[in-house]
């Protein structure tokens, strides 16, 4: 499979792509299991330029990876409890980063069901779409265009329209309307 599609999203601006990968595919196979989320939900993070952005202070070890090239995954955990994703964009040293806050199942809802111990809401947030996907700092760095973790054109927004809000679940910048979500 190419990755033309994903490299050519991936050179624009953090608002572009954080848009663009509404309706993208997200695949994961970990543990032999193979599971993959339509992605509803982004937010955009834009490096020093955002006060909110991990990487608005400068280049760190836990930070490392949003300073890399696009395409790579950066996890991390949140309130040092969840594991969270984003994914690297722009040019290398940028350090701007979308972060995947929610999907639709689309593969290996039994599988996600048994790593989120539940059947309903098993994606409808950054934590749990990790650990339904069992992404976690050990995939942090990892190329996003080959396994386990893949980005890959997906079956769109299905004429779905997408709602710019400000962002959540951060004490900093809140009144961006850096969020974008699939809406009906």
């Amino acid at each position: 499979m190419t990755s033309e599609p994903l490299d050519r999203l991936l050179r624009g601006d953090v608002w572009e792509v954080a848009r663009g990968l509404l309706g993208w595919t997200l695949e994961s196979t970990i543990g032999g299991v193979q599971v993959a989320v339509t992605i509803t939900e982004t937010e955009a993070y834009a490096g020093e330029l955002d006060p909110a952005s991990h990487a608005y202070r400068g280049r760190t070890r836990r930070n490392a990876t949003m300073f890399g090239p696009a395409g790579m995954l950066y996890v991390y955990r949140s309130y040092g409890i969840h594991w969270c994703m984003n994914v690297v964009v722009g040019k290398p040293g940028l350090a701007h980063a979308v972060l995947l806050r929610g999907g639709e199942p689309q593969a290996g809802l039994e599988a996600m069901r048994e790593r989120r111990g539940r059947s309903t809401d098993l994606t409808n947030g950054p934590g749990k779409l990790c650990q339904a996907l069992a992404v976690t700092g050990a995939q942090d760095g990892h190329d996003l265009r080959s396994g386990p973790i893949r980005l890959l054109p997906g079956p769109g927004r299905g004429g779905r329209s997408v709602q710019r809000t400000p962002r959540i679940g951060i004490s900093k910048a809140t009144k961006r309307p850096w969020r974008f979500v699939l809406v009906g």
